[in-house]
């Protein structure tokens, strides 16, 4: 019998609720963001799974939900194991969280989703030039790490 998993409806509230107050680095509800990459994920032609993980991709980096609640979630695990590898550890390097993504199946998929839309001109040109140059310097090398270079 396969086990009762959480909607994407399910997961996207949950995701929501776990952001709410938060802001990016632009001042927009960080909502904005995780929905941009879970429909970014799905347009790429991501599983159920992957895209609940494009919902949740940032809550337990962002201490929104736990590394417990993760686990005991009705979600398939290969959602668990992308939010997992997507989640970058206090002081790691970037190779080893690049290493991880790529060792994880699904998971840069999901990356791409993200990085599209963290990498989007538009949002970086908000930006003080500071800020915007910093960021599009680490997304391009984290796209360079993950072999998506040339691509946005």
């Amino acid at each position: 019998m396969e086990p009762e998993y959480l909607s994407l409806a399910e997961v996207e509230a949950i995701a929501r609720r776990a952001h709410e107050g938060q802001v990016d680095k632009n001042g927009h509800p960080y909502g904005e963001h995780i929905a941009a990459v879970a429909h970014g994920t799905a347009a790429r032609g991501g599983s159920d799974a992957q895209i609940a993980a494009g919902w949740l991709h940032d809550t337990v980096e962002d201490d929104r939900l736990s590394r417990e609640w993760l686990a005991g979630a009705a979600l398939p695990e290969a959602a668990k194991s992308i939010v997992d590898a997507l989640t970058r550890r206090r002081d790691e390097p970037v190779e080893a969280y690049t290493a991880r993504i790529l060792a994880t199946p699904g998971a840069l998929l999901v990356k791409r989703a993200d990085l599209a839309h963290n990498s989007d001109p538009a949002r970086l040109a908000t930006l003080d030039a500071a800020t915007a140059e910093r960021l599009a310097a680490k997304y391009a090398r984290m796209r360079e790490l993950l072999g998506l270079t040339g691509e946005l």
